[in-house]
């Protein structure tokens, strides 16, 4: 029950700060500061377009194993907010995917609390340096499109990264004859 309870509780948790954020920028009493003066009073198309992405974006990030930021990222580019306000909020929306599922392999036994910490340590001392990196190479270069360069770079290395792991993977099963259809969900692991 704890682990549906807390699976569950994050759909009126997101839905009610998605309505509250859209009746905001709606009414122009907040704004969207990195668009300026087109930040504020957007229309009901626009929000209904905006929470759309967002929600397709977490379903496919979520159906993939990528976390939902790895797919915001470019679609906020697309949509012209600025490189470090969307390098920021995918980053962002990141966190809340992973934590979620952290949640969710704690609660099924399945945590090993020790590498958790490590990759804790590793990840937020690789994230310093690596800010401290791109913020010098930004004021050096003076263009804020290098964060476009590496966002891009990420999200190709990733691709090939899993496509190859997927055709090692196929290859293997090939050789051995094994089946490669659906599983039955039905049955115990």
């Amino acid at each position: 029950m704890a682990y549906w309870g807390l699976n569950f509780l994050q759909i009126p948790v997101s839905v009610g700060v998605t309505a509250y954020e859209a009746t905001c920028l709606y009414k122009g009493t907040k704004k969207i500061a990195s668009k300026g003066d087109d930040g504020s009073n957007l229309r009901v198309g626009q929000l209904i377009m905006y929470c759309s992405f967002g929600v397709i974006a977490g379903m496919v990030g979520g159906l993939l194993g990528l976390g939902g930021g790895f797919i915001l990222g470019p679609l906020f580019l697309e949509l012209g907010i600025p490189p470090q306000v969307s390098s920021a909020t995918a980053t962002f929306a990141m966190t809340f995917s992973s934590s979620m599922s952290v949640v969710e392999y704690y609660l099924l036994n399945r945590f090993p609390v020790p590498y958790a910490a490590y990759f804790v340590a590793v990840a937020t001392i690789a994230a310093l340096v690596g800010q401290h990196v791109v913020r010098r190479m930004i004021i050096i270069l003076g263009r804020a499109s290098l964060i476009i360069f590496i966002l891009a770079f990420t999200i190709f290395v990733s691709a090939i990264s899993l496509g190859g792991v997927g055709i090692a993977n196929m290859i293997g099963k090939i050789q051995r004859h094994e089946y490669m259809g659906f599983d039955n969900l039905c049955k115990a692991g």
